[in-house]
């Protein structure tokens, strides 16, 4: 019996059971625009077939089970895409894509301030929105413990490759049952992975701040974050995004339509702001925060506000190299 044969009855069933989760997921739409959208995916699911669905459901069951390198699923992707097309209202958009074409086929980390779990899913569709396929297709996220703690979050994370890292001692609350040995060797694992996937040429995305805003105001970036950045050859892009506050609320399980933007800086060499700052790891983050900071409304900048304190010397170097 051939595997498309052997697959077709659980794939069935597990297609009903993901199109009634995704439903719920959406479940503050009319009930007109639910049965488009379960039609539409029932469409999707049945023209990348059984065996396709049953590999979404054997990586729905084991993404994040370990720490290592989670490759992205080509039919979530379609299914994140599809369902993009209902949720992003039609003015949100992309700005500065021309920088995105100065990365292209470049190792680069992307730097992005942190508003809610949709935030690389909102990147990943922009960029690809933006004609940079290539640059969405190798993106790779830094995702922390929370990702995977539910169907829905795992499912949001195949759309595209993620590596599973502990979070920061002061931030974590998933981890308390590993000791300190144990999340500093995990640490240690995740950076050695970021670094071989960056050298093989992947975007890898971070979320310095090492957890979401409950403000939608940047917090200070981690220092820790800077170990990611010893790849040589690796440029640096900021990211400045704004709506998914809105469209993934904390404490909610619902997605909402809205507007959503991302705001593209320039990139810079990485060995390049890594001698500007002397290695200083807190003056290197401050400059990234501010060159985040720079590409979002005031409400949003938070502690790289325009006034905010300490800050004159990571000033004057994200003006030099980020403009």
């Amino acid at each position: 019996m051939s595997l498309p044969e052997r697959a077709a009855p659980s794939a069935l069933v597990g297609r009903d059971a993901l199109i009634a989760a995704i439903a719920r997921f959406l479940s503050d739409r009319d009930p007109e625009t639910l049965d488009e959208i379960r039609e539409a995916l029932a469409r999707e699911f049945d023209e990348a077939g059984p065996v396709a669905l049953v590999r979404l459901d054997e990586r729905l069951a084991s993404a994040g089970t370990d720490w290592d390198y989670s490759p992205g699923d080509p039919l979530a992707r379609r299914i994140h895409r599809l369902l993009a097309a209902r949720i992003l209202q039609p003015d949100s958009a992309l700005y500065g894509a021309e920088h995105l074409a100065a990365v292209s086929g470049k190792p680069v980390l992307i730097f992005s301030n942190h508003l809610s779990y949709s935030d690389a899913n909102l990147i990943e569709i922009l960029f690809h929105r933006a004609g940079a396929s290539a640059l969405s297709d190798r993106l790779t996220v830094i995702a922390g413990p929370k990702v995977y703690s539910s169907v829905k979050r795992r499912f949001s994370s195949l759309c595209f490759g993620t590596i599973k890292t502990p979070q920061s001692s002061a931030l974590s609350t998933e981890d308390a049952v590993m000791n300190v040995r144990e999340v500093a060797q995990a640490a240690r694992r995740s950076i050695d992975i970021a670094r071989t996937r960056l050298s093989q040429g992947d975007a890898l995305l971070v979320f310095a701040e090492g957890t979401r805003s409950r403000t939608s105001g940047m917090q200070q970036l981690l220092t820790a974050v800077t170990r990611y950045l010893d790849c040589p050859g690796i440029s640096v892009l900021p990211v400045g995004i704004t709506g998914t506050e809105a469209m993934f609320p904390i404490g909610e399980e619902t997605l909402h339509p809205v507007r959503v933007s991302a705001h593209v800086g320039r990139a810079i060499d990485a060995s390049v702001l890594r001698e500007r700052t002397g290695s200083d790891r807190r003056l290197l983050m401050d400059v990234i925060g501010l060159a985040i900071a720079s590409l979002l409304p005031p409400e949003y900048r938070g502690a790289y506000a325009d006034d905010a304190p300490d800050l004159d010397q990571a000033r004057h170097i994200k003006a030099e190299l980020f403009g």
